[in-house]
């Protein structure tokens, strides 16, 4: 019996607006997690760090294992993970009890997120159907960010830390009941036996779990350490290394020939720098409204609200313009109007008003980073084929997941650097991490002016015949 598609794409949303939602719900409880736990500063990072570092690492792994194995069955096998992690992070009673907790909640994460995207992509015909789902997809991960932070302040408020975790195993047992009679199964068909590249899978993983371990502990040892050092050059290696591997390998983790693909490369880059802008401007206007600004964790998740909405809005409008006009025009558009936000809440002061130095901002970012990864998204699958759907997910979210890190990683130091510049020089404390949020917001600029060149010169999507038929009908 053939599933529903759009009871499928309600399934695979609904996942991934668990999945992005818990990045910033469980940011909200760490202070209160420090407390009951015992953490220090240091060994508190490891509870978003070991989550990082698992879903980053095995998005590659978990993309291909859905194209061999079946795409259902990692995608339930994940979803199993994320929600029984989930349950052990709230009853954890030690530090190190949760740390492992949120590595297999990333390690769940990943697998959910590659196995999903890629059921997406062999579930919707690409075109004005692969559009819309893509649109919703996008759109509800945007919200999901930006309400972690509003459910976290309520939850941790309400009924303590542990609730940030529980919150996610409802959730969890309701889709996994759902996904067997919405989501159909699909793998790749072969005549002969179905092999899988050990080699390449260890060699991968290990690169990309290198090179996110170095960015990540740039922050508290600084780029000169040996450790970040070690790691980068490491995970380098290893890549070289794989890179190799794949390429003589007869069933490649990565098969080499899909990067021959302008629109896979391009897009991935794109959805890289897009992923770092985003982080980085989220993390330091957190900071710079609870910090600068005063304000409790819950204020400062509703003042994020509007830029959710605004996601969801620019999800939405990409979605309706693609057919009309294709990828490249929708997404110079969208970078120049993301661009424009973020250059505008390079304006905002410790004292200055919401409604005319943030809201702007935050509305026309939100706006901007969806109607830039939408089209993406869509961009880069457009030449992938069935079989490769996984691999080609894995790329697209490593991609994803490795700029969001470093670029977050970078800004942050910028940033850092600039407070300790304005307090050397006799500044408040205040006014330092005004200048550090102002100087942190221009560095991300730098990234959004990137992702508008890249735009430019990105290879255009038209209308299929029958979407210009749509169009006349209804014009």
């Amino acid at each position: 019996m053939r599933k529903s598609p759009w009871g499928t794409l309600a399934v695979l949303a609904l996942a991934q607006f668990m999945v992005v939602l818990d990045v910033t719900i469980v940011n909200v409880a760490l202070p209160e997690m420090q407390v009951d736990l015992g953490f220090s500063q240091d060994n508190l990072q490891w509870v978003i760090s070991a989550y990082t570092l698992a879903f980053g690492g095995f998005l590659l792994l978990g993309g291909r294992l859905g194209d061999v194995l079946g795409r259902r069955r990692v995608f339930l096998a994940g979803l199993s993970l994320f929600t029984v992690a989930s349950l052990v992070g709230g009853l954890a009673t030690s530090q190190w009890f949760l740390i492992a907790a949120r590595g297999v909640q990333g390690l769940g994460g990943a697998l959910l997120s590659a196995a999903a995207l890629s059921i997406l992509t062999v579930t919707y015909a690409a075109g004005r159907e692969r559009n819309i789902a893509m649109g919703i997809w996008g759109g509800l991960a945007g919200l999901g960010g930006t309400l972690g932070v509003v459910a976290g302040g309520i939850l941790v408020d309400a009924v303590g830390w542990e609730w940030v975790f529980f919150v996610n195993v409802p959730i969890g047992l309701a889709l996994l009941a759902l996904t067997t009679s919405t989501v159909a199964d699909s793998r790749v068909v072969s005549d002969g036996p179905r092999a899988f590249d050990l080699t390449g899978a260890v060699l991968g993983t290990g690169a990309v779990l290198a090179i996110i371990f170095g960015v990540i502990r740039s922050e508290p040892l600084g780029w000169g350490s040996a450790e970040v050092i070690g790691s980068l050059v490491a995970g380098v290696l290893l890549l070289a290394l794989f890179l190799v591997v794949e390429a003589r390998s007869a069933a490649p983790l990565v098969p080499l020939r899909l990067f021959r693909s302008r629109s896979l490369s391009g897009s991935t880059l794109v959805l890289a720098l897009n992923g770092g802008a985003f982080l980085a401007m989220f993390f330091l206007s957190a900071i710079f409204l609870q910090q600068g600004k005063g304000l409790s964790a819950l204020e400062t998740g509703l003042q994020f609200l509007p830029m959710g909405v605004a996601a969801i809005a620019g999800a939405m409008l990409a979605t309706q313009l693609l057919p009309r006009f294709g990828t490249r025009p929708v997404q110079v558009v969208s970078a120049l109007v993301g661009l424009a936000g973020l250059l505008l809440l390079t304006r905002a002061t410790a004292d200055g008003s919401y409604v005319t130095e943030l809201l702007p901002g935050f509305v026309l970012y939100g706006v901007g980073i969806m109607g830039v990864g939408v089209p993406a998204q869509i961009s880069a699958l457009s030449e992938i084929a069935h079989e490769d759907a996984g691999a080609a997910s894995g790329i697209i979210n490593t991609g994803y997941q490795v700029g969001g890190a470093l670029g977050l990683a970078v800004v942050s130091s910028l940033a850092t650097s600039a407070v300790t510049s304005s307090l050397t020089s006799g500044a408040a404390p205040q006014a330092a991490l005004v200048d550090g949020f102002q100087r942190g917001l221009l560095a991300t600029a730098v990234l959004g002016l990137a992702i508008l060149v890249l735009a430019a010169v990105s290879r255009q999507l038209l209308p299929t015949p029958e979407e210009l038929a749509e169009l006349a009908v209804a014009a």
